[in-house]
């Protein structure tokens, strides 16, 4: 009698993971998981690029891997109508009117519509109070590097 070891899930669209993974560019870690607890997400939500997806389908459980991104791919390119100056006095009625901005800063700003936020990188402050904001996602433009380990599919 034979008996055959059933086959490990992978990766398919929709699927539920458990993983640890590591976004890298070529200043360094963006994001890194492997040192702390792993991450859950579910594949289309919009929490990974679909770049990223991409290479996760197909990758069964339990696998480490790697996979380089060339530039642009991840996150796309920099889009310059994406850096913007945001005045002071709009700074102070969306936060904190004593806050103050340093350049590298990350600041979360709600959406229109109120339901979600973004995030924009202080690029400079200018003596006015006015912050020049880059909202592009830092690795735009850049390669990638990412780091995987499949933990668990779903």
């Amino acid at each position: 009698m034979t008996t055959t070891a059933a086959a490990l899930p992978t990766v398919q669209p929709g699927s539920f993971l458990t993983l640890h993974y590591r976004l890298s560019g070529p200043a360094g870690d963006v994001i890194n998981t492997f040192a702390d607890k792993p991450a859950t997400l579910s594949l289309g939500t919009g929490e990974l690029s679909p770049a990223m997806e991409q290479r996760l389908l197909g990758l069964a459980e339990g696998t480490r891997t790697t996979f380089e991104l060339p530039a642009g791919e991840a996150f796309g390119e920099r889009n310059a109508d994406m850096v913007q100056w945001v005045a002071r006095k709009l700074l102070n009625e969306l936060g904190d009117p004593d806050e103050q901005y340093s350049v590298g800063d990350v600041v979360q700003f709600p959406t229109p519509d109120g339901q979600g936020s973004y995030a924009g990188a202080v690029a400079q402050v200018r003596e006015d109070g006015a912050v020049l904001f880059d909202f592009n996602h830092p690795l735009a433009g850049q390669p990638v590097t990412f780091e995987v380990e499949l933990i668990g599919v779903l």
